[in-house]
């Protein structure tokens, strides 16, 4: 008996609010690299097909909807935290920081933001958590779709630096063929020192 999917209920938006922006994050789980999100305020009267959550697309889909996204939408913008700031915060902090860098770059202010997961930054403005956000709201798919596409091109441009890691195929995941590259190799500096395989390998534990 094949188990059924049970089916996201339908997303409400807040009402009585103009300008809504979705905000999404990449990266927390690698152990390289930034941690990348992004904040995205779609124009209602200008809809944009095929948005999903981004692991849910091809990379060919996303590299297509990107240049999209950036047209159609009313606002996008990328914010970041660094493998020095993720050390010094953790993980959790560094990406809410990542996530109020992203809404402060907006160029226009929105008045109520949707944030993926099960907790939202501190923001001036109201904010709402949203499980499963990157399935459910368009807002928060397409900020998935530029976070995703912006750390997954830095990763291609590390493994250029780094050849021997193989950055551009597990994209700093802590994969077996990553593990095997940090034991032969070390690590570099884009590597994030917290990080328990990194702190092993670093004679940290």
């Amino acid at each position: 008996m094949t188990k059924e999917k049970k089916q996201l209920p339908p997303f409400e938006y807040p009402q009585g609010y103009q300008l809504i922006a979705g905000v999404d994050e990449v990266g927390r789980g690698p152990l390289v690299g930034d941690v990348v999100t992004a904040a995205v305020i779609l124009d209602p009267n200008n809809p944009i097909e095929g948005l999903n959550d981004s692991k849910k697309l091809s990379e060919k889909k996303r590299l297509a909807l990107l240049p999209e996204i950036k047209h159609k939408a009313l606002a996008w913008s990328v914010g970041r935290c660094s493998p020095e700031e993720i050390d010094q915060l953790n993980i959790l902090q560094a990406t809410m920081v990542a996530m109020q860098r992203a809404v402060e770059g907006l160029n226009v202010t929105p008045d109520f933001v949707l944030i993926d997961g099960n907790r939202c930054p501190q923001l001036p403005m109201q904010s709402q958590a949203v499980v499963k956000g990157d399935l459910r709201v368009a807002e928060i798919s397409a900020a998935s779709i530029i976070a995703k596409v912006v750390r997954d091109q830095e990763m291609e441009e590390l493994d250029k630096q780094h050849p021997e890691f193989g950055f551009a195929k597990h994209k700093g995941y802590p994969t077996k063929a990553h593990f095997e590259a940090i034991e032969q190799h070390g690590v570099i500096d884009q590597h994030r020192k917290s990080f328990k395989p990194v702190k092993r390998a670093l004679g940290l534990e």
